[in-house]
């Protein structure tokens, strides 16, 4: 299997900033691969030194062969990207601006942009201006599937959309990994990462943590089980691999390593199991193991979770993100990333 995404060591820095500090990933041809991170953690920089709009410092950047500081006209006729704001142009027509970005990626499959029109439900003669979000993502989503690219970039693409719409997302994402396409998927719906990913990435200041399957990653991060006995559970207190054990009358519940999940099983069968259930470590799980420390339970309403830190980090990179705008001669929107070839 060849590499549609090579990244290697690679280092971005804003003034004392830095971004990106040694980063490794790959993409192989054909998978979906998830990338995951709060904001702040370096997603959008790697993101946008793969699309051409920032120059790496140092380190081997690599897609679908050619490199995307040097090759960025022709790569991005053979990729696309879908941004989770996408900018249309007011004055064109949905249909329109499909049409257009398609010419700009080297055409378009005319069947499957009708396909892709009906299935989600987007009227292409309304003009550009008259759209919601969810519909201008929409008008992005059908330009990027129709086309002949070989790479998509997705960057929250769902933003906007409601269940349903995210649900078919998902099937024709599924269709596009069947037809050999490589498919980059950064979202902060984890579910939707779960349920696409081949593998996954997780990145931590600037620098990819853990990468594997779900699989593989669970292999290592601890099973939570909850059982009724017919007698009490002392015995298990002290059996390797288990944490947080909480007895009460016949119930139990713990954790318990991949390693200590058979010896817990044994002990909790010598205790007669009336009742039991075994929930593996989901993909938030298995995120909050290398953010956990970052998070604080907060007097929110609703009683939301906060990742402390996140709203400035994003607050002070809008900001950078302004001033390199305004160096380059440019909008913050074409720094931080539209569809490629709409207006800025």
């Amino acid at each position: 299997m060849g590499t549609a995404v090579s990244i290697t060591g690679l280092v971005k820095t804003f003034g004392r900033l830095r971004a990106l500090d040694g980063l490794d990933l790959d993409v192989r041809e054909g998978e979906v691969l998830g990338f995951l991170g709060p904001n702040g953690a370096g997603k959008s920089t790697t993101l946008r030194v793969l699309l051409g709009l920032l120059r790496a410092d140092s380190g081997h950047v690599e897609i679908l062969g050619g490199n995307p500081w040097r090759d960025v006209v022709s790569l991005h006729r053979r990729i696309a990207y879908v941004p989770g704001d996408v900018s249309l142009w007011p004055s064109l027509t949905g249909g329109q601006a499909i049409d257009l970005l398609g010419r700009l990626r080297g055409g378009l499959d005319e069947r499957r942009r009708s396909e892709l029109i009906e299935t989600f439900e987007l009227d292409p003669s309304k003009r550009g201006r008259t759209y919601s979000k969810g519909n201008r993502q929409k008008v992005a989503i059908v330009a990027a599937l129709a086309s002949r690219a070989e790479l998509l970039i997705l960057d929250e693409p769902t933003a906007g959309l409601d269940p349903l719409m995210e649900s078919l997302f998902r099937e024709e994402i599924r269709r596009e990994k069947a037809a050999g396409r490589s498919v980059l998927l950064s979202s902060h719906i984890l579910s939707e990462v779960e349920a696409l990913a081949d593998r996954i990435s997780i990145i931590r200041q600037g620098k990819v943590v853990e990468t594997g399957t779900l699989e593989q990653m669970r292999a290592h991060a601890r099973t939570t089980v909850a059982a009724t006995l017919d007698d009490g559970a002392a015995a298990l207190t002290g059996l390797p691999g288990v944490v947080d054990l909480h007895a009460e009358d016949h119930r139990v519940r713990f954790t318990v390593d991949a390693d200590g999940l058979g010896p817990a099983m044994n002990a909790l069968a010598a205790h007669g199991v009336r009742a039991l259930t075994v929930t593996p470590p989901s993909l938030e799980d298995l995120f909050l193991q290398h953010y956990g420390d970052r998070i604080a339970p907060q007097d929110q309403p609703g009683g939301e979770r906060v990742v402390e830190g996140a709203a400035s980090a994003s607050h002070d990179g809008a900001s950078r993100t302004r001033r390199r705008a305004r160096h380059r001669g440019g909008s913050p929107e074409e720094a931080q990333g539209t569809v490629p070839g709409a207006p800025r």
